[in-house]
């Protein structure tokens, strides 16, 4: 079977990596990181001019269509372009909310998904079953939790603390507003588990994309004995690795989009965050010494890199699940 994108789908991602090659992201990432979220806002709303967080929102209530294909292409670029903010949290409770829906639970997506779509408003979402801390709470508008049955409102957070990529800022959320409760907010739940593992997917490729693509480049101007270092074999060998491993997890993202089975969906998030975090490693040799220096714009995507490897899945919780045949959410 061939994963192949349309042209209307190769159009839309080389429109977005337009779009934010002028955005001047890692600016955006380091300010997002010191607590300035206006520059990410501004990012913000140009994604949702393009219709970015439409992709997971039913058309009854002003968005895209749930369009998985979509959101998997548009996340590819956001992780190309190290956008920060919780675009994968706000896509994902757009998922949720839209999933209460289809269950008879309207009245939560009658009140939230129309502002999530237009980008009027930022969502984080913490499924507090193992994963008790929300991204970016300080910055949301709309905070989500899902536990025990019941999706509630949270009005605040608690402390915030740094994660492994500075610009992934952590709280716990409060308890707040009940929206809905029984057995379909755990069914919504999963699916919603399912959206934000896959466009993690999907972010961690770009990041791996956007590791190799600088990898390239600095080889080819670093030198040693007057020699770029590009033309030495085992650099060769050591970037065809990343390559290949990158290469692998492209079509088992599209094939999870097209089916969102949970199984397939933890496949391409074990296989996109290895080979992205493979490519951060072999970037940091590769770069020397300025490779661990904060000041080099490259850090902002091997901390990345690091972080969307074990964000809604690690590796060997995603692997469990495959071998389980996908029960369960991610």
């Amino acid at each position: 079977m061939r994963f192949l994108l349309d042209a209307e789908q190769r159009e839309f991602a080389r429109s977005l990596d337009a779009m934010l090659s002028t955005a001047d992201t890692p600016a955006v990432a380091r300010a997002w990181a010191a607590g300035d979220h206006a520059p990410g806002r501004a990012v913000w709303g140009r994604l949702a001019d393009a219709g970015v967080f439409a992709l997971a929102v039913p058309e009854e209530y002003e968005g895209a269509g749930l369009l998985p294909v979509e959101v998997a292409v548009a996340f590819v670029e956001l992780g190309r372009h190290a956008v920060p903010g919780p675009v994968v949290e706000t896509v994902a409770a757009g998922a949720l909310l839209a999933r209460l829906a289809e269950l008879g639970e309207a009245a939560p997506a009658k009140r939230l998904l129309a502002p999530l779509a237009t980008g009027e408003t930022l969502a984080t979402l913490a499924l507090t079953e193992g994963r008790p801390f929300a991204l970016d709470a300080d910055a949301a508008t709309v905070r989500l939790t899902a536990a025990d049955g019941e999706l509630r409102l949270a009005a605040g957070h608690a402390r915030v603390e740094r994660s492994l990529d500075p610009a992934r800022r952590l709280a716990r959320l409060g308890r707040g507003e009940l929206l809905a409760s029984g057995p379909s907010v755990a069914e919504a739940s999963r699916c919603a588990a399912d959206w934000a593992a896959l466009a993690t997917a999907a972010q961690a490729l770009g990041v791996g994309l956007a590791l190799l693509d600088r990898t390239v480049a600095y080889v080819k101007q670093r030198t040693q004995f007057g020699t770029p270092i590009g033309g030495f074999q085992a650099v060769k060998h050591r970037l065809a690795d990343v390559l290949i491993g990158l290469e692998f997890a492209r079509p088992l993202l599209y094939g999870a989009a097209l089916t969102l089975r949970t199984a397939d969906v933890a496949a391409a998030k074990a296989a996109a965050g290895e080979a992205s975090y493979a490519a951060a490693r072999a970037a940091l040799q590769l770069h020397g010494a300025i490779g661990y220096t904060a000041e080099n714009d490259l850090s902002l995507w091997l901390t990345k890199a690091r972080a969307l490897r074990t964000a809604w899945g690690s590796p060997a919780e995603c692997r469990r699940l495959v071998l389980a045949g996908g029960s369960g959410g991610v």
